[in-house]
């Protein structure tokens, strides 16, 4: 049987669709039925390809994530060592993460969604994310600003640092005080982060 083709245009104006449904009323309130609607395609054109909401929202997560990490890591600039690159990538990727709406929605409607993500598996997202960070921290090890080690270990004990501050840090803050602000504590994840990688 040959395997069904798909358009990346129309697969991203299902996930566009996905993610207005998402925002609107939450994932659980969402229905393929009125994803298809809003993207102007058939129920059996998303059944084809994603057999619940659930599969559906994991890959909208997943395109959403991603963007926001290859967004948030800056350009190499000759002279800047890759360390601080991979600092500031994953510190500007924690902030950017935190203020997206589809994060926010998920968190305060169906936190569930997640909790597979943080207790049991790894995602598509997670996996792609580790990879962006071994490339970086390959580089590091190549120009001497990031402490050798083995890569993988590193990697996965980054993402779990800079996961836990994107999904926690809103039990940890507090506006009423300046020192335990959202900025307080990203800087403390770059000290963090600098301190780990450093040679």
């Amino acid at each position: 049987m040959t395997p069904i083709r798909h358009n990346q245009s129309d697969a991203d104006a299902v996930l566009d669709a996905a993610r207005d449904c998402v925002l609107a009323v939450g994932v659980r309130r969402t229905t393929l039925t009125d994803v298809a609607r809003r993207a102007g395609v058939s129920r059996m054109t998303l059944y084809r390809r994603w057999p619940d909401v659930r599969s559906l929202v994991g890959d909208l997560m997943t395109r959403e994530w991603i963007a926001l990490a290859v967004g948030a890591m800056p350009e190499q600039t000759p002279g800047v060592p890759t360390r601080d690159r991979i600092v500031s990538g994953l510190v500007a990727g924690v902030e950017a993460f935190r203020g997206h709406p589809l994060f926010h929605k998920i968190l305060d409607v169906d936190p569930e969604l997640l909790l597979p993500y943080l207790l049991d598996r790894r995602g598509a997202s997670q996996d792609a994310l580790l990879g962006l960070i071994t490339g970086g921290l390959e580089e590091g090890h190549a120009d001497g600003s990031v402490r050798r080690t083995h890569t993988g270990r590193q990697a996965r004990s980054l993402l779990l640092v800079v996961q836990s501050f994107a999904m926690s840090l809103r039990t940890m803050t507090d506006a009423d005080d300046e020192e335990l602000t959202d900025a307080a504590f990203l800087g403390e994840l770059r000290t963090l982060l600098e301190r780990t990688l450093a040679p």
